[in-house]
């Protein structure tokens, strides 16, 4: 077992006496009524509330001196326990080693808005510093009582209170609490969710002050997952379990109609469950629902194809109407300026429905025992899985706990919290619990999409071929069509299958940069899903939600005014860009890539095996980020090779700059395969990319063969996400990359070796 324990095998109870009753010995001149009025006033045996406001949710010190740090959130890859346990253990001054984080369990942890947003450092790890330096606060005030030694005179070292003055007085945290819970109130902001923030009294420590924070702390859970010492979501098993199997039409937004339960009555134990759109078996073995699911005969209502063919999507979103627009940006006066231009440059660039295409498709058990539900799933955000079960099975949200298992993987709103609820209505209607499986077709052809979009973008220039004005407008589907969770019924396949009234929602976004120019307006539109219920195509939240085609386009379109007006790509960015760290992080990326300065594209090339090199640059939520890709480019057979990607990062203060740099290359490298293969097929039917082979991903031959990571540390400025930033760039550098070594721009994705053939030809 790892130092990150299973959180299904702990309440938060045992972790606190786990280590046995310890007496408190703290010398004769302290009276039992002095440690029985701080510990009354610090410390409770009984468990209090598990709320936002109370220190006893987020830290407790444990009879054998550990310390539990209890979070909200979830790891989905990352490491982000190690860094957690950094935060924790530094503002507690323990050991690292001593700190054990224990996540997404909804019954020892509160929402904290689960993995979302790359705001596990700098959302979750925020609250997490000030609980733990709440907490040391408190202890050391206990121990200023119990030593009759002022605060201000006392020292910690691996959890161990000492005199300044005297080396004889000291008591260490499991003396003073004894495997207790902690009994102090927090200022919460009444928020859930990611924006949640319950301070105590106590400051964090300055960042002068670090011992623990900014190390490369090894994460130590890869090892059992490879070699399968941990249980995976898949694994989990319970007594008198059946196994579950869903059934999807052939034409998306059709309904059974007939079942024929008959036609399985020779597989053992299996049956039935069907309610209204919602189909699906079970059986005592996963091999018998699996041929369950295959023989059942089932009569779906007829209904009309509900999708445009593939080759006129982008057609379709161009004539769609929009349902919301949004100008996020506006300065200056763009109409004006665009009246007055002497030259306007213009393009459109076309992103696809994109796959989470997770390693395996969902799988999650839920057992339904004495009016109380249990689920173990691989979502991201498990309270408000909590929530949607809670509503699903019409019980109360305390009657359900939801325990975040490890699962295949997510990056978003993949086919996890479905699952989820797909396997609770299983299970109330067989009465027994379900481990319920998707198929490989059902996880990549009927999970949540990432949106296809257009992006229309325009820069006005006067004589001397300065940029006068500036317009970048998107269009699309919603990334919320479903919500980014599956808190409510009408975000879930199965609510959705059930009749639930809908709920689509509307979002989009806008380039994140700061380029200055006089007149500026950055807008999206939002369109219509093509089918509004139970659809394979329904859009939701994919890594960097709508960040990677945005800055695709918009960085793509910088590159072209940079083209126009034979600048170099990077003086000409750095021309408009007027926040000092935005130009650092693309100087600090220039300077490791031996950046030469001259116009793109490369005049010196013949042959059908080129290179070029591209630029590409943006904000998230606070983190800027800058990348060089260097790509050779096979011109017979279109094979384009991302063979060198360098990423320069500033992400504010660097908690675990080894767990860091892991982030970026898994981003650069997830990047490079949306950027090159990725694309959600379908027909007039339904979605037909639905494994490898019809969905293929960038395989290990294809891989970078380097990436060089720069990492700008900010340690006075807070941390900010870095999950998601640095894929957002990754498209817009391979294609200037591309049109740096052939002159073409290609403005469609993906990169496939046919369409750049042809757009080569």
């Amino acid at each position: 077992m790892t130092k990150f324990e299973h959180s299904s095998a702990f309440t938060r109870r045992s972790v606190l006496l786990g280590g046995g009753a310890l007496v408190v010995s703290i010398g004769a001149s302290v009276s039992l009524d002095t440690v029985l009025s701080l510990q009354s006033a610090y410390a409770e045996g009984a468990k209090p509330p598990l709320t936002p406001d109370q220190l006893s949710s987020y830290i407790a010190v444990n009879a054998d001196g550990s310390v539990a740090a209890f979070f909200g959130k979830m790891d989905m890859g990352h490491g982000l326990t190690v860094a957690i346990a950094q935060i924790v253990a530094e503002e507690l001054d323990v050991p690292f080693k001593r700190v054990k984080v224990f996540m997404g369990d909804t019954s020892n942890s509160v929402n904290q808005g689960g993995a979302s947003g790359s705001t596990g450092i700098q959302y979750g790890g925020k609250q997490m510093r000030m609980a733990a330096a709440e907490a040391r606060r408190v202890l050391v005030e206990m121990a200023a009582g119990l030593l009759s030694t002022p605060v201000d005179q006392l020292a910690v070292n691996d959890g161990v209170v000492t005199s300044r003055a005297d080396g004889t007085k000291r008591i260490s945290y499991e003396q003073m609490l004894g495997g207790k819970y902690f009994n102090v109130q927090l200022d919460w902001n009444k928020q859930f969710g990611n924006t949640l923030y319950a301070p105590g009294k106590a400051q964090p420590k300055s960042p002068s002050e670090h011992k623990i924070v900014g190390q490369p702390i090894k994460r130590e859970d890869v090892a059992p997952k490879v070699f399968a010492q941990e249980d995976f979501v898949t694994d989990m098993k319970v007594p008198g379990m059946v196994h579950g199997r869903m059934i999807r039409p052939d034409v998306a937004g059709a309904v059974p109609v007939k079942v024929d339960e008959s036609s399985i009555k020779d597989i053992p134990g299996a049956k039935v469950v069907w309610d209204k759109g919602f189909l699906g078996v079970v059986a005592n073995k996963e091999w018998d629902a699996i041929q369950a699911a295959q023989k059942l005969k089932v009569e779906w209502s007829q209904v009309d194809p509900p999708f445009p063919e593939q080759a006129s999507l982008y057609d379709h979103i161009r004539k769609a109407s929009v349902r919301k627009r949004s100008v996020d940006k506006e300065n200056g006066n763009v109409d004006e300026a665009f009246k007055s231009a002497a030259k306007v440059i213009e393009a459109e660039y076309e992103w696809p429905f994109q796959s989470h295409a997770s390693m395996g498709p969902a799988c999650a058990l839920v057992q339904i025992k004495d009016g109380q539900v249990t689920c173990w799933s691989g979502t991201q955000k498990s309270h408000f899985v909590q929530e949607g079960l809670a509503l699903t099975l019409d019980l109360p949200v305390d009657k359900v706990r939801v325990i975040h298992t490890t699962g295949p993987g997510s990056y978003g709103r993949n086919d996890a919290d479905d699952c989820a609820m797909d396997a609770a209505v299983l299970a109330k209607a067989v009465g027994k619990p379900v481990r319920l499986q998707y198929m490989r077709e059902q996880g990549t052809g009927w999970d949540p999409k990432g949106p296809a979009s257009i992006h229309r973008a325009r820069a006005a220039l006067d004589a001397t071929g300065k940029v006068t004005a500036y317009e970048f407008t998107s269009k699309g589907f919603s990334r919320v069509d479903v919500n980014t969770n599956g808190g409510k019924p009408h975000d879930t396949l199965c609510g959705q299958t059930l009749g639930v009234a809908l709920k689509s929602g509307d979002g989009f976004g806008v380039p994140a940069e700061s380029y200055a120019f006089d007149n500026k307006r950055l807008a999206w539109e939002t369109i219509p899903p093509l089918l509004d219920r139970s659809s394979p195509l329904r859009s939701a939240h994919l890594r960097d939600p709508v960040g990677p085609q945005i800055h695709f386009a918009s960085e793509s379109f910088i590159d072209e005014v940079a083209a126009a007006v034979n600048a170099d790509p990077i003086e000409f960015r750095l021309r408009h860009i007027k926040e000092p760290r935005d130009i650092a992080v693309i100087k600090a990326a220039a300077e490791k890539a031996k950046w030469e300065t001259r116009p793109s594209p490369r005049r010196d090339q013949s042959g059908s095996k080129v290179s070029g090199r591209g630029i590409a640059y943006c904000q998230r939520n606070g983190t800027r980020v800058a990348i060089v890709a260097e790509v050779d480019i096979d011109r017979s057979t279109g094979k384009i090779w991302a063979r060198k990607l360098t990423v320069a990062h500033d992400c504010g203060q660097i908690i675990n700059p080894d767990g860091l740099v892991k982030c970026i290359e898994g981003n650069i490298v997830q990047g490079v395969s949306r950027t090159l293969w990725e694309e959600v097929t379908f027909d007039r039917k339904s979605v037909t990319s639905i494994d490898w082979l019809t969905y293929p991903i960038l395989d290990i031959t294809e891989t970078p063969a380097e990436v060089h990571v720069v990492l700008i540390n900010h340690p006075d400025l807070p941390p900010t996400g870095a999950g998601e930033p640095s894929i957002r760039p990754v498209a817009a550098a391979i294609a200037n990359a591309i049109f740096d070594a052939t002159g073409v721009r290609i403005r469609r994705v993906p990169f496939s070796p046919e369409r750049v053939k042809s757009a080569l030809s």
